[in-house]
């Protein structure tokens, strides 16, 4: 297997996104500590660990807390039910993320998700899906945390939920971010229009990806944050490689590109919207 490519800048990033409990680290022997000597060595100085089950928001928690600070990097996570996971929501789960979200402070956890519709694999019933996702959009109300939108197929059953919560105002003013976003240039105009940011990943980086370089161009920079989604979508040059929170500088390079700035500048404006997404320092 080939060795990876690392950034070897001044620049200093903020992963919005990276599971990494995720057991294909496990697999490969990488435990968080190789992950976060990576990260710092790259210049990822904060991380957010997100969820998507019960036993994920666990693991986000538990590694949030532990590494906190270690080699200098901010750590905060979330708690949340996946749309694959949707079947398996009950009132005890909801118990469970009612009482993570009233500790949030104290546990770091600064988001709600990864929630939303995935019809690619339908992997709970669609009307599953939608139920579990209004819920939680109620709870993310309710506590006033933003959310970690997952979209996937489903954009118009997605936008349409968003759009009656927003005109009852029931999103928050800034509602969260759309993770990944894989969606058209307007149905992102649309998100950001309702307040969310965007999250751009390693696919913006593919030769091959048209839509998503065209969507980063037309997003306000103040809406824009980068993200790993580690271990998967390892972006150019390292595409084909386990993923991890280090290759975000990619990310952030190919934005720079596509908006004529510099890196450094991206990182900057980018770290920025981090924290006032999720409201940390």
């Amino acid at each position: 297997m080939r060795e990876p490519v690392y950034y070897s800048g001044s620049a200093e990033f903020f992963d919005t996104h990276a599971h990494i409990y995720d057991k294909k680290y496990s697999d490969c022997n990488t435990t968080p500590e190789d992950i976060l000597l990576r990260c710092r060595a790259s210049g990822v100085t904060s991380m957010l660990i997100p969820a998507d089950s019960e036993e994920t928001s666990v693991l986000a928690i538990e590694l949030a807390n532990k590494f906190d600070g270690f080699e200098g990097i901010t750590l905060f996570a979330s708690c949340g039910v996946h749309p694959h996971e949707a079947k398996t929501y009950t009132d005890d789960t909801e118990k469970f993320l009612r009482t993570c979200l009233e500790s949030r402070k104290d546990k770091k956890i600064v988001a709600l998700g990864e929630i939303g519709l995935d019809y690619y694999y339908d992997l709970s019933e669609r009307s599953v899906q939608r139920a579990v996702f209004e819920k939680q959009l109620e709870l993310a109300k309710e506590f006033d945390v933003p959310i970690i939108l997952h979209e996937r197929d489903a954009t118009g059953d997605c936008l349409d939920i968003l759009r009656r919560f927003y005109k009852e105002g029931r999103l928050r003013s800034l509602p969260g971010v759309c993770h990944c976003c894989s969606c058209s240039l307007e149905a992102s105009q649309e998100l950001v229009k309702m307040g969310f940011y965007i999250g751009f990943d390693g696919p913006v980086t593919f030769k091959n990806n048209k839509k998503t370089p065209e969507v980063a161009l037309n997003t306000p920079w103040d809406r824009i944050v980068i993200e790993t989604d580690s271990p998967y979508l390892t972006p150019e040059p390292n595409r084909g490689l386990i993923n991890e929170p280090c290759h975000v500088a990619f990310v952030c390079g190919k934005l720079a590109e596509i908006k004529g700035v510099t890196i450094d500048e991206a990182a900057q404006i980018t770290y920025d919207n981090g924290k006032m997404l999720y409201g940390v320092n």
